[in-house]
C-alpha cells in the first residue's frame, strides 16, 4: 500500500541522468527519518521499469532525460501505478513544460534551486496527496490561463477535421510533437503542420492555450 504512515517512511525513487545529482539527492533524503531512498534511475525507461518493480510512494524526477522526457515517463508511471506520486524537479522554469507535467499527472513541479529542507517537505507533501508548484512557476501558469480566457473569443473545435481533433486531444494530454507523431504514425514534420493549422483555427498561439481550450470545451460539452 502506497503513502506514508507514522511508522513507515515514504519510499522515494530518484530519477536524474547525472550520477552526482542522484547521489546528492539520496544523501539529502537519507537525513530524514520519514524518507527512504527506494532506488535510482538515469533514464525515462529505467524510471518506468524501476517504478513498476519497486512501487515507490514518490518518484522524484528530472524533466530532461536522455531517452525521452520525464513528462512522458510520468504519464507511463501514473498509468501503471495510480497511487504513486511524481514530483518533477528541473533547472528550467518553462510554463509549457509545467502544464504538460500537470496533464501527465505530476503532483508537483519544482526548480532545482529550491532549498534542501523545502525539497524534503515537498516530497512529504506529495506523498500525503497534496499538489504543489514552485510559487514563481504557479504564477506563470495562472497568468497564462488568465491571458487565454480574458482574450478575444476563440475559434471553435467543430472547425477542426477528425485528424486535427485527434491531435488536439493528444496535445491536451501533454504530449510533444515527437510523441504525437509516434502515436498517430505520422512524421514529426506532418504533426507540426497539423498543430500549426489547429492553432490558426482556434486562434491560439501556444500548446497550453490549445490544451486548456480543449479541456474547457470538453467539460462544458461545447464544440
Amino acid at each position: 500500500m502506497h503513502g506514508s504512515t507514522e511508522d513507515k517512511p515514504t519510499r522515494v525513487l530518484i530519477v536524474d541522468d547525472h550520477e552526482v545529482v542522484r547521489m546528492g539527492l539520496g544523501a539529502l533524503l537519507c537525513q530524514h527519518a520519514s524518507l527512504e531512498v527506494a532506488g535510482e534511475a538515469a533514464t525515462a525507461a529505467e524510471a518506468v521499469e524501476k517504478s513498476i518493480s519497486l512501487q515507490p510512494d514518490v518518484v522524484l524526477m528530472d524533466v530532461r532525460l536522455p531517452d525521452e522526457s520525464g513528462v512522458e515517463a510520468c504519464r507511463k508511471i501514473r498509468s501503471a501505478l495510480p497511487e504513486t506520486k511524481v514530483l518533477m524537479l528541473t533547472s528550467y522554469s518553462d510554463d509549457e513544460a509545467i502544464f504538460s507535467a500537470i496533464m501527465a499527472g505530476a503532483s508537483g513541479y519544482l526548480l532545482k534551486v529550491i532549498e534542501a529542507e523545502k525539497l524534503c517537505q515537498a516530497v512529504e507533501a506529495v506523498a500525503r496527496g497534496e499538489s504543489l508548484l514552485d510559487p514563481t512557476l504557479s504564477l506563470a501558469v495562472i497568468e497564462r490561463v488568465r491571458e487565454i480566457f480574458e482574450g478575444h473569443p476563440r475559434g471553435r473545435i467543430d472547425s477542426l477535421n477528425p485528424r486535427e481533433k485527434e491531435i488536439l486531444k493528444l496535445i491536451a494530454d501533454g504530449m510533444t510533437n515527437k510523441e504525437i507523431a509516434r502515436d498517430v504514425r505520422l512524421t514529426e514534420k506532418t504533426v507540426r503542420n497539423y498543430v500549426s493549422g489547429i492553432f490558426k483555427k482556434l486562434d491560439v498561439t501556444h500548446r497550453t492555450q490549445a490544451a486548456i481550450y480543449y479541456l474547457e470545451r470538453k467539460a462544458t460539452g461545447d464544440g
